[in-house]
């Protein structure tokens, strides 16, 4: 069975989403991220935005903070009747350049961070499977 292509978001880490002093982001705010990524995978694949079930993984590596931009990505690994089982990678690409007296200097990192890996499944009814895949 072919499953979903994998899928990427990039996104910009607002001062909205500090929970910390510091500026650090709470580490479920990730875990949303790869909700989102998990819905259009479950779209692409079934044609159906399906339900998260479980996470049976996460791992948090890196702190995430106001600024920085995230590339995540997800895909399908296996697949059952009505299960999909997905892995998600979360990478820091852009973050402060931590310039005294100048805040809004970034720098580009030469290899992405990761900041957080996460697996778990979701589940898309039968009778709202459209089989997409491989379509």
């Amino acid at each position: 069975m072919a499953y979903a292509e994998k899928v990427k978001l990039r996104i910009r880490i607002s001062e909205q989403e500090v929970h910390y002093a510091g500026g650090l982001v709470d580490g479920a705010f990730v875990l949303k991220l790869y909700g989102d990524v998990a819905t259009e995978l479950l779209i692409r694949n079934d044609g159906d935005e399906g339900l998260f079930v479980a996470y049976d993984s996460v791992e948090f590596k890196a702190p995430v903070h106001a600024g920085d931009y995230l590339e995540v990505s997800g895909w399908i690994d296996k697949a059952g009747n009505t299960s999909r089982h997905m892995q998600f990678e979360a990478y820091k690409v852009i973050t402060s350049a931590g310039i005294e007296g100048c805040p809004s200097a970034c720098t580009v990192l030469s290899e992405p961070l990761l900041v957080n890996r996460a697996s778990g499944t979701c589940v898309v009814p039968k009778e709202l499977q459209r089989g997409l895949q491989g379509s």
